[in-house]
């Protein structure tokens, strides 16, 4: 499962540990070391498809770490536990490796089940986002280029209607016009993108709630975790995430789409947790477009599956044959119910600032 040689590169004997896959992340394989005396690790193989640069996330961690420890010196912040030679990832058979220490007492959920999960997930990304505010950008990059970038995705939108399949276009007629519809979303993008007031941050850039990890009594904050997306963004990646994944009780796989809905108390959550953490460093621009953040993630998440079904299922794995557009079809109908109460939802919004 794990040659020894790759244990060994970061101090430690295999034969002292059991090794087995943990976690539910689709990315990197992660698997659990357990030792004696509760020693834990947790070991993971970079998926180079996916990250075509280790070595800078690497960078970024660094970058990032250093800063905290010189200016906030107190706050957990995961970083990597370095190879035998200080690398701190161990190439290894053409693959990248890295340990990173296990969090005792800790634990992760897959959903919001709660507001009260929704709240403390939402607060500790906020209050890495806080801590990390000021930070100097030059030296970072972007460990997957243009991943929040919806100008693109619209315009790869375009191009697969362009030269989609006569069979697929027809069958998603109706779902492309509707998409289409809402390209205002698109337009506010392009505006925002450059507009002074609404700069780069140190962002997480995938703020599912499995990447954080909450105490397993009190399921209370822990710290942030899974930092491979740590990168320069926008506010609006992290904040519109959460509401993507957090607001509804079923995600994109559903297709009963009559089960999605908008729950008004995880939002609120959500943007009290958030909010509570990082609205004293947000510019008039950025808490202007808060509730945007929800519009500009689903629709850019809807479209892409919408981009990948028209384009033969290239990129996303399915599992049936209208899977992607189903999917598409799922954030259609969340964004549309966000939309609906705006009015209600920019209230909330409100009255957290």
């Amino acid at each position: 499962m794990v040659n020894a040689e790759i244990v060994s590169a970061f101090g430690l004997n295999a034969a002292d540990y059991e090794i087995k896959k943990f976690g539910s992340g689709h990315i990197n394989n992660t698997f659990l070391l357990s030792g004696q005396q509760d020693q834990k690790y947790i070991l993971q193989r970079i998926n180079t498809y996916v990250f075509k640069e280790p070595g800078i996330i690497a960078r970024n961690l660094r970058l990032a770490a250093d800063f905290l420890a010189k200016h906030h010196p107190d706050y957990l912040f995961i970083t990597p536990i370095p190879t035998v030679t200080g690398e701190e990832m161990f190439f290894f058979n053409e693959e990248y490796w890295r340990m990173i220490p296990f969090i005792p007492n800790s634990t992760s959920v897959d959903q919001a089940d709660t507001p009260k999960q929704a709240y403390e997930a939402a607060r500790e990304f906020g209050k890495m986002a806080r801590l990390l505010h000021g930070i100097d950008l030059h030296e970072f990059k972007a460990s997957i280029p243009n991943f929040h970038n919806l100008t693109l995705r619209y315009s790869a939108f375009q191009e697969a209607i362009r030269t989609a399949k006569e069979e697929r276009k027809n069958f998603a007629e109706e779902l492309i016009e509707q998409c289409l519809r809402y390209s205002d979303i698109a337009i506010t993008f392009e505006s925002l993108k450059t507009d002074p007031e609404f700069g780069d941050r140190l962002m997480h850039h995938d703020t599912k709630i499995n990447n954080v990890l909450l105490n397993k009594d009190t399921f209370e904050g822990i710290c942030v975790c899974d930092l491979d997306t740590l990168m320069p963004g926008k506010i609006i990646s992290d904040l519109g995430d959460m509401v993507r994944t957090y607001v509804s009780p079923v995600s994109e796989e559903e297709r009963d789409f009559s089960q999605i809905s908008i729950r008004e108390d995880y939002y609120e959550a959500l943007m009290k947790g958030y909010l509570s953490e990082v609205g004293s460093t947000l510019s008039q621009t950025e808490k202007d477009h808060l509730f945007y953040a929800g519009k500009f993630m689903i629709y850019m998440q809807g479209i892409r599956f919408l981009t990948d079904y028209l384009n033969g299922d290239v990129y996303y794995p399915i599992k049936y044959p209208e899977h992607n557009y189903n999917r598409a079809k799922n954030q259609l109908v969340l964004l549309e119910k966000l939309l609906e109460k705006e009015p209600k939802l920019q209230a909330v919004i409100d009255s957290c600032l």
